[in-house]
Formats: structure tokens, C-alpha cells, sequence
């Protein structure tokens, strides 16, 4: 009786293992090997000489990591932080490229507060590389906070405003280069 549990137990397993060579699990076929091996040698496994480099003694593989410091574009980064600097920020992930602030209440006024997720989509400097979406809450008589209607232009706006200062922080870095 044992036995036969285990051998059904076995046999399920084996087809179930058996029937995953279909699902598509291959690599993705996007990436040839020059990729691969590009990636290993420029990224923080491997030197040019060939071994692991796992303590950063090979200069080429620092200045190779730090060039590549975050995962989206810098310029966007920098400019993102700049515009957004006056609101507190809960959450910021340079290499998934999201920023997300706190509530923020202007001093001028206390009943209406904003609140702001900010999405790095692309490593290159381009219009549709960040997206932002604003949220707004208004206080009732009774204390409560209530979503509010944001004007569809305002979150272009704020892109806008974002891309500009990224602009003048690249053309500023080229300057004193």
C-alpha cells in the first residue's frame, strides 16, 4: 500500500515535470549570446579579463557599474527629485525608476492636499519616458478627506515641467564636461 502511494506520487510528479518542456520556458529568444555574454561581461559578475570580480578590484568593471548606477534614465531622476523636492517623499526606487511622495498640504492651504506617483519608464531621455499621476483630496466640514477632480492638463503639465528641467540638467552636464 506504501509503495504504491509512492509510485503514484512519483509517476504524478514525473508527468507534471515531463508536460513543462512545453510551456515555452526556453530563454527569451530576444537576447542572443552576444547579448548574454555582453551583459556578464559589462555588468558586476565578471572583469574583461574573464573572472568573477566580486570585490570591484577591476577598474573597467566600476566604471562600467557606475555608469549603469540606475535603472532608468538619470536625467529624468535628477529632474524628477528637483521638481518634486518641497513634498516628503514615502518611496523612491531609482532602478525600478518609481517615485512616490507623501500627502502634501500647501501652507497657504491647509483643506486641500496632493499626492504624487511618479513613473521613470525608459532609460532614454524622451517625452514618453515618465508618466505621472496626481492624486488630490479635499477636507470636508466634518474633517474627512474626500478624492477631489484634478484638471486632465495638470499631470502634462507636470511632465512637462519635468522634462524641461531634465533638459537643462543634461545640457548643463555636457557644458562642463
Amino acid at each position: 500500500m506504501m509503495i504504491s502511494r509512492y509510485l503514484i506520487i512519483t509517476a504524478f510528479f514525473s508527468l507534471f515535470l515531463t508536460g513543462c518542456s512545453n510551456l515555452g520556458l526556453e530563454t527569451d529568444p530576444t537576447y542572443g549570446d552576444k547579448d548574454h555574454d555582453q551583459l556578464y561581461k559589462n555588468g558586476s559578475l565578471t572583469s574583461d579579463k574573464g573572472g568573477f570580480d566580486i570585490f570591484g578590484d577591476d577598474t573597467a568593471t566600476k566604471k562600467s557599474t557606475a555608469s549603469n548606477g540606475l535603472g532608468v534614465n538619470g536625467f529624468l531622476w535628477r529632474a524628477s527629485l528637483d521638481v518634486i523636492a518641497f513634498m516628503p517623499l514615502v518611496s523612491a526606487d531609482p532602478f525600478g525608476g518609481v517615485i512616490i511622495t507623501d500627502w502634501y498640504s500647501p501652507p497657504s492651504n491647509p483643506n486641500e492636499r496632493t499626492k504624487l506617483n511618479i513613473y521613470i519608464r525608459d532609460r532614454d531621455l524622451r517625452a514618453d519616458g515618465i508618466k505621472v499621476s496626481i492624486f488630490r483630496q479635499v477636507k470636508g466640514a466634518d474633517g474627512t478627506w474626500t478624492d477631489a477632480a484634478i484638471a486632465p492638463s495638470t499631470a502634462g503639465a507636470l511632465e512637462n515641467t519635468i522634462l524641461t528641467r531634465a533638459r537643462q540638467v543634461r545640457i548643463a552636464q555636457k557644458q562642463f564636461k
